[in-house]
């Protein structure tokens, strides 16, 4: 695989420090579907410009956790025009990074690439469970004729038999899609946005313990107050704090194997979002490896 230096990759490190790779950073900006706020494409770009500014040192794990880790990031690369083809890319990309027993993280681009990303772990895994945060519950069997559509990436993703979704977040749901979201009761657990001060912890943590899980987050999950650089905002969101309990739970009681972190569509001259990105980033891959520590 060929990978940006250090110092041009994720976070920025200093090439003279040399380790090796546990994870692996895709930069992936598919842009096809988008419905209403374009300009995913720039995500995965701004997100690693930002994450140079993030500090490597955290102060609850009283650690700088990239040391312990390893972090590597791919040379971009062109992205097929087709979104099946583009789609069979990642999903190559991914195969190739779980055969040397590494965890991919993908930066979008438009959630449409959530169901390219899953299919090795599919293959890997006997069951692969979505922590999924979202706005939206994208279930849609497709949108604007599309069936790869951005709307359609988590149905997309239940194509696959052996996966379950939990979703936190959702706040947005179209009518045609509360009939796929009751077939598949026992497959989908849903966290809605309106009940997040009922919300049940332990439910959730039992829901997925010693489950495998892979994450999907659609930045428009979080509160449009503290994400408006995404292409489908929308209020009553998650907000920082209460994000990263959830990701910390996941990450202590079950096997968080690969994640993708996408609909980041950067606004010029307002960088905070881009950074807040960039740092979800690093938390996720902090929680993952040294969740011990906590």
């Amino acid at each position: 695989m060929n990978y940006l230096s250090n110092k041009h990759g994720f976070l920025g490190i200093e090439n003279k420090f040399s380790f090796k790779e546990k994870v692996v950073i895709i930069p992936f900006g598919l842009e096809k579907t988008v419905s209403y706020g374009g300009g995913t494409k720039n995500g995965p770009k701004e997100i690693i410009k930002a994450s140079h500014q993030v500090e490597l040192y955290d102060e609850e794990l009283n650690c700088e956790p990239y040391k312990k880790i390893g972090i590597k990031t791919l040379k971009p690369f062109k992205i097929d025009n087709n979104i099946k083809k583009a789609l069979k890319k990642i999903s190559d990309i991914n195969h190739k990074i779980l055969e040397k027993n590494l965890f991919p993280m993908t930066f979008g681009g438009e959630h449409s690439i959530t169901p390219g990303c899953i299919l090795p772990f599919t293959k890997k895994f006997k069951k692969i469970c979505l922590l999924h945060f979202d706005a939206h519950a994208d279930l849609r069997e497709s949108y604007n004729g599309e069936k790869y559509s951005h709307a359609s990436a988590i149905k997309r993703c239940l194509d696959y038999k052996n996966v379950s979704i939990i979703s936190f977040g959702i706040r947005n749901i179209s009518k045609n899609e509360i009939p796929i979201l009751k077939k598949n009761s026992k497959r989908i657990n849903i966290f809605w946005a309106k009940d997040k001060s009922r919300w049940n912890m332990n439910k959730f943590k039992k829901l997925i313990k010693n489950k495998t899980v892979y994450i999907t987050f659609d930045v428009d999950g979080l509160d449009s107050s503290i994400m408006p650089a995404t292409g489908t905002p929308e209020p009553g969101g998650l907000f920082w704090d209460e994000t990263l309990n959830i990701i910390k739970i996941a990450c202590k009681n079950s096997n968080i194997v690969g994640a993708d972190i996408n609909e980041l569509a950067p606004i010029k001259g307002f960088n905070s979002y881009n950074f807040l990105v960039a740092k979800l980033a690093y938390k996720i891959l902090s929680y993952k490896f040294l969740s011990k520590q906590l």
